[in-house]
């Protein structure tokens, strides 16, 4: 239980962090997993390709490399054999530099802090032992809660339910356009990381509304953003 939680109520407002290429370092890792497992299957996609899909959840980041016309029947396999390669890293996930410090922060300045992944849970179990700053963390949500990934809103809106918290009273942080996207057709508001890959203008044009470096960049100047304090207009 966090200190959120031994607060009880709802939240004033909550923060809802992605987490894969915005709290802990594991975009390209991904990548090389994605590119690997379509090799084993013979469909030979280039890893920048890859890499543009990583913060989608497995159903789109397949439909957009393979086409909708791919056989389905492989996507089970093809899921499988990332999740499998992709566990081979899970010992040596560390967090992007000042990650942990700005979930704790945020948690200090009273904001609900909830996880919003497109990893499965076990993955997702992983990167919060990763992260270590789990008392600070309210609730997680995962790709096993939603019948739908990003850039669909429904992992949000998940996350909107177990903060406790409308959609204007939450901001979403994350480090690729799905993101924005995501946060845009939920109605929040959204803010960005470069730790991903993406460009400045490429969030900008995704609807996140202001663009940090990386986390700890985003901590250094949080008294200035709008996550200084947990009010909303």
């Amino acid at each position: 239980m966090t200190a959120n939680d031994k607060a009880g109520g709802k939240a004033e407002a909550a923060v809802l962090f992605d987490v894969d290429g915005t709290l802990i370092d594991t975009v390209y890792l991904h990548t090389v997993a994605w590119w690997e497992a379509l090799r084993q299957q013979g469909a030979e996609v280039p890893m920048a390709r890859v890499h543009r899909c990583i913060g989608m959840g497995s159903d789109h980041l397949l439909a957009t490399l393979l086409g909708e016309d791919r056989d389905k029947d492989m996507d089970d396999t093809l899921s499988a054999a990332h999740d499998t390669l992709y566990a081979q890293y899970w010992s040596r996930l560390v967090p992007l530099p000042g990650a942990g410090d700005l979930v704790r922060a945020c948690a200090a300045r009273g904001w609900r802090v909830v996880l919003a992944s497109s990893a499965k849970q076990n993955e997702a179990e992983v990167m919060l032992r990763a992260l270590g700053a789990g008392d600070a963390i309210a609730a997680v949500t995962t790709a096993d809660d939603v019948s739908s990934s990003k850039p669909a809103p429904d992992l949000v809106q998940q996350a909107l339910e177990k903060a406790g918290v409308e959609a204007g009273q939450a901001v979403f942080v994350g480090d690729a356009a799905w993101d924005g996207k995501a946060a845009g057709k939920a109605g929040v508001r959204c803010l960005g990381v470069l730790s991903g890959g993406w460009s400045r203008e490429e969030l900008a044009a995704a609807g996140m509304e202001a663009v940090y470096d990386s986390p700890a960049d985003l901590l250094a100047h949080l008294a200035d953003s709008i996550l200084a304090t947990p009010t909303l207009d």
